[in-house]
């Protein structure tokens, strides 16, 4: 028989023979044939890690034996590891407290710690997924503690390093360009000049941004709301539970940003502004990166028909019809991430919005949502970083044609002639198809000499006393 009975307040239910979870999971797997989007592994993983953290803290309240205590955390460190994946099958679409992938996690711990004190899961329910494994806990504190540290390790191990990987490539290139004279744009016309490097430092700004305005809002994120049970109030939990399991997460995950138990636990179960918060960062980045990646696929547009002031490396054909053309594949990747974020970040706005009395039911929605906008971004990050961003290289014969060819140089004048008789010369020149110079000089305004001792380029890219 490749399937058992398992039992809970409903009733009876056949779960396979194969697997650890028991009824509550079996009953979610069945009641919620919703889409393709599964909890992720990084909310199982914040999971593990709380549970782990909870069974220490109860056996030190002399709340949980050391011989359960140990079992569990035995099991907890498998799910950690990803050893037992392929027990937790639950759709992101179920309860909006989260409720079934919690007694998931419950049930697999249980099943497996049984295991580590020899028996058979299948038969001695020696340790039971609400008594032992959810003692002191609640759904509702522990989906939205589970998903806070999910936020954090997911941040800390992909989002920042990645980051900070575009942000040092950048920093090069903008060394490497420092002495480049081109002309600016602004309305997408001809503007005055600038380095190339100047251009490229407003990226590296942007991406300092982001890592300021993370570390920022991780003040909120690490109040976790366990402890609070089911409506905040804490019931059937140790005063002490909420911050010695903190202190326990603290020395678990080693992570560089401390968690603390939340202050108001009846705001930390119903409200998830904080989220909403990491999600504008995001959404932030996300925005910034659409501006970086835009500007790279028009500074390289062409070869011979667009701007092309820089190069950036061929990586696959662009075309199915036309040979021989190479698409800026890489900035296109990282606009459409960038769309992506910012309708998660409306998702998540939206879901935050519906907290009812006591409790949000859209966590797992605002979970699937933030992990998401941080996977997509930092990948998308090393992808541009690796097959685009280092080998930027500069297009000199174009950036100086565009600079030298630019009417916008005779801003320079404006100080000597005055605003009118500088647009006199530039609409003048721009009508003849002719240069500045030349107009200066036809128009009586200038000499050669006068002219040429005034416009420098290359004194025209910072303020002058």
């Amino acid at each position: 028989m490749n399937y058992r009975i398992e039992k809970d307040t409903m009733g009876e239910i056949k779960v396979s023979n194969n697997k650890y979870w028991q009824a509550q999971t079996q009953r979610s797997l069945e009641n919620f044939p919703i889409g393709e989007e599964k909890m992720s592994k990084e909310i199982i993983e914040g999971f593990a890690y709380l549970k782990k953290a909870c069974a220490i803290v109860n056996n030190k309240l002399n709340k949980l034996s050391s011989e359960k205590t140990d079992a569990i955390c035995l099991a907890c460190d498998e799910v950690i590891k990803g050893s037992l994946d392929d027990n937790f099958p639950l759709a992101v679409w179920q309860t909006g407290s989260g409720t079934q992938t919690n007694m998931n996690v419950n049930e697999v711990i249980a099943s497996r710690a049984i295991e580590f004190l020899g028996k058979d899961f299948r038969k001695d329910k020696l340790i039971h997924p609400n008594d032992d494994v959810n003692k002191a806990q609640s759904s509702n504190d522990t989906y939205p503690t589970a998903m806070r540290i999910a936020f954090v390790l997911d941040i800390q191990r992909r989002l920042i390093p990645a980051i900070n990987t575009l942000k040092t490539t950048f920093e090069k290139k903008e060394k490497e360009f420092e002495k480049i004279v081109k002309i600016g744009r602004t309305h997408l016309q001809d503007a005055t000049p600038l380095t190339l490097g100047q251009e490229i430092s407003a990226y590296v700004e942007m991406l300092n941004k982001a890592l300021i305005q993370i570390n920022d809002v991780m003040k909120y994120i690490v109040e976790l709301a366990i402890g609070g049970t089911a409506v905040g109030t804490g019931l059937n939990s140790h005063p002490d539970f909420s911050p010695m399991v903190c202190d326990v997460l603290n020395k678990l995950t080693k992570t560089q940003y401390e968690f603390k138990s939340h202050p108001n636990k009846f705001h930390a179960l119903t409200a998830h502004d904080g989220e909403v918060v990491l999600s504008g960062v995001l959404n932030a980045l996300a925005s910034n990166l659409m501006k970086i990646a835009n500007d790279i696929r028009w500074l390289s547009s062409g070869p011979r028909c667009g701007i092309a002031e820089i190069n950036i490396p061929e990586n696959e054909p662009g075309s199915s019809i036309m040979p021989g053309k190479v698409n800026p594949t890489q900035s296109e990747a990282m606009t459409m991430v960038a769309v992506q974020v910012m309708g998660n970040h409306t998702t998540i706005s939206i879901a935050a919005s519906q907290g009812n009395f006591e409790l949000n039911v859209f966590k797992p929605v605002i979970a699937l949502n933030i992990l998401q906008s941080i996977r997509l971004l930092s990948d998308t990050m090393l992808a541009f970083n690796n097959n685009c961003a280092i080998g930027i290289e500069a297009n000199l014969v174009n950036i100086n044609k565009y600079l030298n060819d630019s009417l916008m140089l005779v801003t320079a004048l404006n100080p000597y002639i005055g605003y009118e008789k500088a647009a006199l010369i530039a609409k003048t020149a721009h009508k003849n198809g002719t240069t500045l110079k030349e107009e200066t000089i036809n128009l009586g305004i200038l000499t050669k000499e006068e002219f040429e001792s005034y416009v420098k380029p290359e004194d025209m890219i910072a303020a002058k006393a």
